[in-house]
């Protein structure tokens, strides 16, 4: 086996569409279920609370498995590993669609996160490491399309399945792409010759006890807290502690075992420091403005799931016409700093031009140019990212430096995500409360537009 995994021509084409296809996978999957919580309410006879956990599980799974890629690559080989992933996926995509009762969905939905948590860190692996270093940000632009496109598909794409078929197709549509991923997998995929084996009592089972621990908890506040009032609720106190004391516990395991699950060190490179920080930041726009806006449209101006969904088509449109444009402007020597900055400005203004015009009675134009600064924002904001993460990095460390960012990013978005829940949940609570203290149940208008009310049933 080669010491580079460097490819060229068709071979390197190839590789980039199996990566590009695993990342979509995954990622389609995060958003793709959001429109079809009600069916699956109905059809398997839950409550909203339960089939939540739809949601919530596989957050937990993708969150858990995101940090250990480049040490379990290393045991099975990354080829044999990423061609797991995607089979472990597609067949729990299959059993999620066949799923008879709530509680059987949520568990295979964990399953199918924990397979698809490492398609997303993988797939920016193979992809940097098949590009030579001075075309890496290309190869981070080609990255981009599917980590930026994805969670903008997953909401049309499953919308109009929910309209025109049921809810099981969405998962049904994992098992051609799952096939053909796996194939291109074992046929073109190489593993680095660097990668080195553990004995089993060298495995850092702590580790890993220490890591589904806290992030799972973590994963478990951010997605239940709204719900469950926050630190009101004994549950998440002891969740909370949890993570917390796992954390510390598991801060200390990795500094101090020899062969740590995840290599704690490789964060003194400061270029993935700060991309690691940035990643979290990018992740807080991604997913809590892909969140926002379809709830927005739906909820109070009436939309279907399906025009609430390709609303978000021209801003994805927008960062794919950016995404080569950018990775060449890197290639050609344009500082990362830069424009990264001028992404961050641009979504400071596409957030704040959200706040001033957002009403019930916006129209489809004025959000059609708001999401095309948002697209071109994120755009400038993910490659300078991404390429300023991994750029200084070697060898094993490529894969390390990925599991950080890429766990970073989806943190990122469920505290995005929390954060808006919360926000609208207290803002509505505090416009009911006006709104209850100045009714009179004794005023005439009060009685007259009671009396209306009832008449109207």
């Amino acid at each position: 086996m080669q010491d580079s995994l460097v490819e060229y021509g068709a071979r390197r084409v190839i590789i980039t569409i199996t990566a590009i296809l695993c990342a979509l996978l995954e990622i389609v999957d995060s958003t793709i279920v959001n429109v079809a919580l009600n069916e699956m309410k109905g059809n398997l006879g839950a409550t909203l609370s339960e089939v939540g956990w739809v949601i919530t599980a596989y957050a937990i799974g993708n969150d858990i498995i995101v940090p250990m890629p480049s040490w379990i690559s290393p045991q099975f080989g990354r080829r044999n590993y990423f061609a797991a992933s995607i089979i472990i996926f597609t067949i729990f995509s299959f059993l999620c669609g066949n799923a008879t009762n709530i509680w059987e969905l949520v568990f295979f939905r964990l399953m199918q996160g924990i397979g698809g948590g490492a398609l997303l860190v993988t797939s920016q692996t193979i992809i940097t490491e098949s590009y030579p270093i001075e075309k890496r940000s290309m190869a981070q632009a080609i990255y981009g399309l599917g980590v930026i496109i994805g969670p903008t598909l997953g909401p049309p794409l499953g919308g109009y399945i929910v309209d025109n078929y049921s809810w099981p197709y969405i998962f049904y549509i994992n098992i051609p792409i799952g096939i053909a991923a796996t194939l291109m997998t074992l046929q073109f995929v190489r593993s680095p010759k660097y990668a080195e084996k553990r004995k089993v009592s060298d495995v850092d089972w702590i580790g890993i006890g220490l890591l589904a621990v806290t992030v799972g908890s973590l994963q478990f506040i951010l997605e239940r807290g709204h719900e469950e009032d926050w630190f009101e609720s004994g549950m998440i106190v002891a969740f909370t502690v949890a993570a917390i004391l796992g954390f510390i516990l598991f801060l200390w395991r990795e500094l101090t075992f020899k062969y740590p699950i995840v290599e704690l060190r490789v964060l003194k490179n400061g270029n993935l420091r700060i991309g690691t920080v940035m990643s979290f930041v990018l992740g807080f726009g991604l997913y809590g403005s892909t969140f926002i806006v379809p709830l927005y449209t739906q909820s109070i101006l009436g939309w279907t799931a399906l025009q609430s969904g390709a609303l978000m088509i021209p801003a994805a449109l927008t960062t794919a016409f950016m995404m080569p444009i950018i990775g060449r402007l890197l290639t050609k020597g344009a500082k990362q700093q830069i424009l990264g900055s001028l992404g961050l400005f641009i979504f400071f203004v596409y957030s704040f031009w959200g706040y001033k015009i957002l009403t019930p009675d916006t129209s489809k134009d004025a959000f059609f140019w708001m999401l095309i600064v948002r697209g071109a924002g994120l755009g400038l904001l993910f490659i300078p990212i991404t390429s300023l993460s991994l750029s200084t990095l070697k060898g094993q460390e490529i894969g390390q430096g990925a599991a950080f960012t890429g766990m970073m990013r989806q943190l990122g978005g469920s505290f995005g995500i929390a954060a808006i829940t919360t926000f609208i949940a207290n803002a509505g609570q505090k416009y009911r409360n006006n709104l209850i203290s100045h009714l009179d149940e004794n005023s005439f208008e009060v009685q007259q537009r009671l009396a209306a009310l009832k008449a109207s049933f």
